[in-house]
């Protein structure tokens, strides 16, 4: 064995180490309690529509670092150990920083604000009475599931923050060629970046049978990231 080779995290930027770390640490709990017993947790950490039962302010941080199962968090840990550096060296800790919670806040204000108005819709208000249990949902006809789900399914996941990063990473570097899987050419950045935002764009108007993905704050924390890199005037 080489007793020379470089570990795949020696280059990794303080941020993104402690992101890493705290991510990981938050995961342990999906791995080592029951799916009712993390359910509950998720309803704690997870962030809940601002009229749910099970809203608490601290719900808009702790969201970003619990997760709903394994390809939910490698998929979100892999971006941000893959083009987290980059974009850190790029703008500096500081900034960094900055652009991911941001991002991961103003992923869920977007999202919460379309979820208001899509209760208006339904409802003729933002909000509903008290206390909400299933009656209250069933006499919406129609609507009742949307709203249910609305109300009862919170938003966990890191993945607006790292939708904000990157659009950041497209922005920075348009040009860097990337391999993706399933294609056997390389693709820059500044082609693949707008193509997945689009796709999640498609996805929220079109969602499939089952998803429960929160299309809307990946694209909210898209255009957060979007828009600091512009205001702060980076090439």
């Amino acid at each position: 064995m080489n007793g020379n080779r470089q570990s795949p995290f020696a280059n990794l930027t303080p941020v993104v180490k402690n992101l890493l770390i705290l991510n990981i640490i938050c995961f342990i709990p999906f791995v080592v309690l029951s799916p009712d017993s993390y359910q509950k947790l998720v309803h704690i950490v997870g962030l809940s529509y601002f009229n749910s039962p099970y809203f608490r302010p601290w719900q808009i941080i702790t969201y970003m670092f619990f997760h709903g199962g394994w390809m939910h968090i490698l998929f979100n840990m892999f971006a941000l150990f893959s083009f987290g550096p980059i974009v850190e060296y790029a703008i500096g800790p500081k900034r960094f920083f900055n652009l991911y919670f941001i991002c991961g806040i103003g992923a869920v204000v977007f999202q919460m604000l379309v979820q208001a108005l899509m209760v208006y819709h339904f409802t003729g208000g933002f909000t509903l009475s008290q206390p909400l249990d299933e009656a209250t949902y069933m006499q919406y006809g129609a609507h009742a599931a949307d709203l249910a789900g609305i109300y009862l399914v919170p938003v966990v996941g890191a993945s607006g923050a790292i939708f904000g990063l990157l659009v950041a990473f497209g922005m920075l570097y348009p040009d860097l060629e990337l391999m993706m899987l399933f294609i056997p050419v390389p693709i820059k950045a500044k082609y693949i970046v707008p193509g997945y935002v689009i796709l999640e764009i498609w996805s929220s108007i079109n969602p499939g049978v089952g998803d429960n993905v929160a299309h809307l704050a990946h694209l909210g924390g898209a255009l957060l990231g979007f828009i600091l890199i512009k205001v702060w005037r980076y090439r």
